[in-house]
């Protein structure tokens, strides 16, 4: 079976890859570009651990409640149990590979972040992401040095090879010579999130296009919550994107407010939720910032007050927040108010996966943003680099299982011209397909919008010249059709014909690919194993 293939090289592709290599396994590390674009590199605020170094009487239990209240009781409590339960170690595990970690009298130190009682998020600065990649692509130098580690850049994924119901390879393309090859072996996708649906418009990098989701959804590989799409409350326009204002800004300090007709500054989250005001979960401070907007006493923009932050905290905890601020917006944070609006941030939907990352199809696993697993209805801050590092090491303890590599010799890559999926999707058509989406799926829902969403991306569907935006258009109807048939309000999906939460949609929206479309069940949440 030769080795296995990691697709996607960011958090939880490098952390696979390395704990395949740690335990002799060999395996193939695959990606569009080098580990140092990925866009794990521009998480920012911290990744979370129960570590309990600020003497607060944290632990991992309180960890999993605030986890499981925040995603709004939707995730499986026996994946966020044991995700919460081994934060504590993957933490660890990374400081021992260098990660250079904040400190308080000699300990880890740990930040506040949204949705949580407790002081857990460790941090470098605003510039985690960059840390754990830098300490992660190194260690993977180690083991490529030793043959066990096998980069294939600049490659990406055309299909899954799938024989007798079960994942054997991978068909995959050089970008460079455009020669392909099927790779054997078992199959890992860390592929990140959908942001290439939704160019101009997210956070993050549109290079996580998608397709890869697109293409396992159209071999059969089912989706959960597709319809759950994180927006981050804090981020400001450039060129091209949505730039972050880490929550780390909040979690130091930072105020957001808007102005009442009369002058006066309101700081409204404050007001409406007194115990965590500016550190309330994600979903919560996006939708109030939209209907803060939207009152007939209130003009312009919210903004986030970091003026009262201090010197220090400027200078050793969020000095390349200021100056990425200043670059891109020409505004001084710590002098001035930041205007600031919702952006798409995280997809705590995707490939539906088990407590031990396996796909329903045998042989194929999945970790990181591309997959549905600890989030629930909205991801806390702190979690998404935790659920990637922590899931990239279970998939590959998973996929190592009884994992016999062979000696063969690497297949060769030759010309494959007649490959549907070799046409890239126009620029034109996913612009259209975005704004079509963005309508529908936004922070506020609404039924007749959701139908007429799945009445144009059919008819888009329709023009598509290619099989990528074919299987582009599956992929956004099972996202609109799990929004449109989850009819209550909970955590990032708020319905405004159906605003209240149902227990009778306390259950997993399951999406299935069946005629280019998408066919939408419910799966129930299991109960909570008392052995964890």
């Amino acid at each position: 079976m030769g080795a296995i293939n990691i697709i996607g090289a960011g958090l939880a592709g490098l952390s696979a890859a390395v704990t395949l290599a740690e335990r002799g396994v060999p395996c193939r590390l695959i990606s569009l570009q080098p580990s140092e674009r990925a866009q794990s590199v521009l998480a920012e605020g911290g990744i979370n651990a129960a570590l309990d170094t600020m003497g607060e009487q944290d632990s991992p239990a309180l960890h999993f409640e605030d986890t499981v209240k925040g995603g709004c009781d939707l995730a499986d409590p026996n994946a966020v149990a044991a995700l919460t339960e081994h934060a504590p170690e993957t933490v660890r595990w990374l400081e021992s590979l260098g990660v250079p970690f904040a400190r308080s009298g000699g300990e880890i130190a740990l930040r506040s972040f949204g949705g949580q009682r407790k002081k857990r998020t460790a941090y470098a600065q605003s510039s985690t992401g960059k840390m754990l990649m830098t300490a992660l692509i190194d260690e993977a130098r180690k083991y490529e040095a030793q043959g066990l580690i096998r980069r294939y850049s600049h490659h990406e994924l055309i299909r899954l090879v799938i024989s007798g119901g079960e994942c054997r390879g991978a068909h995959v393309r050089d970008r460079i010579t455009g020669l392909c090859a099927e790779l054997p072996g078992r199959v890992i996708l860390a592929s990140g999130g959908m942001n290439g649906m939704f160019p101009s418009r997210t956070t993050g990098t549109v290079m996580n296009s998608g397709d890869v989701t697109a293409t396992a959804f159209s071999q059969g590989v089912l989706l959960s919550s597709p319809e759950m799409i994180q927006f981050h409350p804090t981020t400001v326009g450039i060129p091209g994107k949505r730039c972050l204002v880490s929550e780390a800004a909040r979690g130091e300090g930072g105020r957001l407010f808007i102005a009442k007709a009369t002058g006066e500054k309101w700081y409204f989250m404050e007001e409406k939720y007194p115990e965590l005001g500016n550190l309330s979960p994600r979903d919560v401070v996006s939708r109030e910032m939209y209907f803060a907007r939207r009152q007939e006493d209130t003009a312009g923009e919210v903004c986030l007050d970091m003026t009262g932050l201090s010197d220090d905290i400027w200078k050793n905890r969020l000095s390349d927040l200021r100056e990425e601020l200043i670059r891109y917006t020409g505004i001084d944070p710590k002098n001035t108010p930041v205007p600031v609006h919702e952006g798409i941030h995280y997809f705590m939907g995707g490939i539906d996966v088990d407590i031990r990352h396996r796909t329903n199809i045998p042989g194929l696993y999945a970790a990181g943003e591309c997959c549905g697993q600890y989030h629930g209805a909205n991801r806390l801050g702190g979690n998404s680099m935790l659920g990637a590092v922590y899931g990239g090491r279970t998939a590959a303890e998973t996929a190592a299982e009884g994992f016999s590599p062979s000696q063969e010799s690497e297949p060769a890559f030759a010309p494959l011209d007649d490959e549907p999926l070799l046409t890239p999707a126009r620029e034109s058509f996913n612009e259209r397909l975005a704004v079509i989406l963005t309508e529908a799926l936004g922070i506020v829902r609404r039924a007749d919008v959701l139908e007429s969403a799945i009445g144009k991306v059919r008819a888009l569907s329709e023009e598509a010249v290619c099989q990528r935006e074919k299987l582009r258009c599956a992929l956004a109807l099972a996202m609109l059709r799990g929004a449109l048939e989850r009819r209550e309000s909970r955590g990032a999906h708020y319905r405004e014909d159906f605003p209240q939460r149902s227990d009778d949609f306390r259950r997993t929206t399951v999406a299935r690919f069946e005629a280019n479309d998408a066919v939408i069940s419910f799966r129930e949440i299991p109960e909570r194993r008392a052995e964890q």
